[in-house]
C-alpha cells in the first residue's frame, strides 16, 4: 500500500476548508495516511455535514502518525509559501498566491519542494517565469456541503451578499461605499455582509465597519455575525440573488464566489487572478481591471518584507456600478451555466491529479 503524510490545517479558515476536503477524497484512495495537522489536532465545529466516521478516521490517523512513518513516504502540505520553508523529503506542496512579484526566498521555498501545486494557474505561470520548473495548476472543486434549497428567503427584494475578511485585497469597504451610494436606504435592496476577520480585534473590526459606512446608518445594510457552520453558510448563500465577493483585487481561488456561482447564483467577479480559472462571460458578471497597484496594506501585506510583495489588479469604481445594474438584469434567472461548475470542478478530480502526479515521481 502506497504511503502518504498529510501535512495541513484541520479548521474553518480557508486552508482548512481545503485540507479537510482533500482528506475526505484521500479517505476514499487505497493509501496509508499519516496526518500532521497544523494547530489543532482537528477542530469540525464548522463542518455539520461531516460523519463520525471521517472524524474518527482523521483522529486516528493523527494519533498513529508516528506509528507509521517511513523514509520513503510522500509528503503532501497544503500551507502558504511562507511556513513551507521545513521541508521533508518527497515533500509536496499545494498553496496559494495572489499577487506577480516573488521574492527570492518565496522562488527558494517553491524550489525546494519536490513539487508545488497551484490552485491558479496565473500563480503557476508566475513561478515558471522566474525559473520554477517544478510547479504547475491543479484547481480546486466544488464542496458537496452546499447545495441548492427551496427555502424562501427575502421576497420582493434583491439580495446582494458579501462574503470575506475585511481586507483591502478584497476591495471590502471600496464594494460596501458603492453599494451604498447607489443603493443606500433603498428598500427594494438589501445587503448582507458576512466580513469578520479573525486576525483583527473587535475594535479594529468596528473601525473597520464604521469607516466603511462613512458614519452613517443605512437601513438596508447588515454585519452578520461569524456564521458557525457551513449549513449556516448554505442557507445565506441560497438567500442571496447577486454575490459580490468576486470583486477582490487579488484571489488564489475564492472560495465564497465559486460556490455561489456553482450554486446557481449571480456572481460579480474580477476578471484577473484565480477567477481567470473557472469565471466566464456566460456563468458570471466579468468586471475587467484597469490596471494594477501596489498590494501593501500594512497589516497582510507589509513592504519590504520577505512574503507577499508586488502588485495585484485594480478595479474602476464606475465599472462596478454599471456591474450591479447588469446583475440585477439576471435576478430571477437561474444561473445554468454557473451550477455546471458542480460538475468542471470537484475535489475528486483535484486529488486525482495531485496523486497521480506524486506516484508517477520516481
Amino acid at each position: 500500500m502506497k504511503k502518504l503524510n498529510f501535512d495541513g490545517p484541520i479548521n474553518s479558515l480557508s486552508l482548512g476548508n481545503v485540507s479537510i476536503n482533500f482528506l475526505r477524497e484521500i479517505q476514499k484512495r487505497d493509501l496509508e495516511v499519516s496526518l500532521y495537522p497544523v494547530g489543532d489536532q482537528g477542530n469540525f465545529d464548522a463542518y455539520d455535514k461531516i460523519g463520525e466516521e471521517f472524524k474518527q478516521w482523521v483522529s486516528n490517523i493523527a494519533t498513529n502518525r508516528l506509528k507509521k512513518l517511513h523514509k520513503s513516504s510522500k509528503s503532501l502540505k497544503v500551507w502558504h509559501i511562507n511556513g513551507s520553508e521545513r521541508v521533508l523529503p518527497n515533500q509536496y506542496l499545494y498553496t496559494f498566491y495572489e499577487t506577480d512579484s516573488p521574492t527570492e526566498e518565496e522562488v527558494n521555498i517553491v524550489n525546494l519542494q519536490k513539487h508545488t501545486f497551484f490552485s491558479c494557474s496565473e500563480a503557476a505561470d508566475i513561478f515558471k517565469d522566474k525559473g520554477c520548473d517544478n510547479v504547475s495548476y491543479v484547481p480546486l472543486g466544488f464542496d458537496e456541503d452546499f447545495h441548492v434549497t427551496d427555502k424562501k428567503y427575502l421576497e420582493d427584494t434583491i439580495h446582494f451578499g458579501l462574503v470575506g475578511k475585511f481586507e483591502r485585497r478584497k476591495n471590502t469597504q471600496a464594494i460596501i461605499q458603492l453599494w451604498t451610494d447607489k443603493f443606500g436606504n433603498n428598500p427594494k435592496y438589501q445587503l448582507s455582509c458576512l466580513v469578520h476577520n479573525p486576525f483583527l480585534n473587535e475594535d479594529q473590526m468596528n473601525q473597520a465597519i464604521q469607516s466603511s459606512l462613512r458614519g452613517q446608518n443605512w437601513s438596508n445594510v447588515n454585519f452578520l455575525p461569524h456564521l458557525k457552520t457551513n449549513s449556516e453558510m448554505n442557507d445565506f448563500i441560497n438567500s442571496i440573488d447577486i454575490d459580490l465577493s468576486g470583486l477582490s483585487n487579488g484571489e488564489g481561488w475564492n472560495l465564497p464566489s465559486f460556490n455561489a456561482t456553482a450554486l446557481g447564483k449571480w456572481s460579480i467577479v474580477s476578471n484577473c487572478s484565480a477567477h481567470k480559472d473557472w469565471a466566464t462571460e456566460e456563468n458570471s458578471i466579468l468586471v475587467d481591471p484597469v490596471g494594477k497597484q501596489p498590494c501593501y496594506d500594512n497589516f497582510f501585506f507589509k513592504e519590504g518584507n520577505t512574503f507577499n510583495q508586488g502588485q495585484y489588479y485594480k478595479l474602476n469604481g464606475d465599472s462596478i456600478l454599471e456591474s450591479f445594474d447588469k446583475a440585477i438584469d439576471k435576478v430571477g434567472q437561474i444561473n445554468t451555466e454557473g451550477t455546471k461548475l458542480r460538475d468542471s470542478f470537484t475535489y475528486s478530480k483535484t486529488i486525482d491529479a495531485i496523486l497521480s502526479h506524486m506516484y508517477s515521481d520516481s
